[in-house]
């Protein structure tokens, strides 16, 4: 598993967001305080606080966290 912060601070991005992890079969968990929401569920993401960076848990293959950080990479803030 790998832990990155990521910015979904508008609709645009909420959308092209689950498009992209909805690629992947793995479990993308996003994290907001005692909160914890399936990355791939749009309903979920909006019952968060958008406004500020979210930690996302990427519960990918070794082999493929590249692949899935790169596609991540717009949405990715440090």
């Amino acid at each position: 598993m790998k832990t990155v912060k990521v910015s979904l601070n508008s609709i645009d991005k909420v959308k092209t967001f689950v498009n992209d992890i909805n690629r992947y079969d793995f479990d993308f968990d996003l994290v907001s305080g005692r909160y914890v929401i399936d990355a791939k569920s749009i309903m979920g993401i909006f019952s968060l606080d958008l406004s500020k960076p979210i930690d996302l848990n990427i519960h990918a293959d070794e082999d493929k966290m590249e692949e899935v950080l790169s596609t991540l990479a717009p949405y990715i803030v440090e």
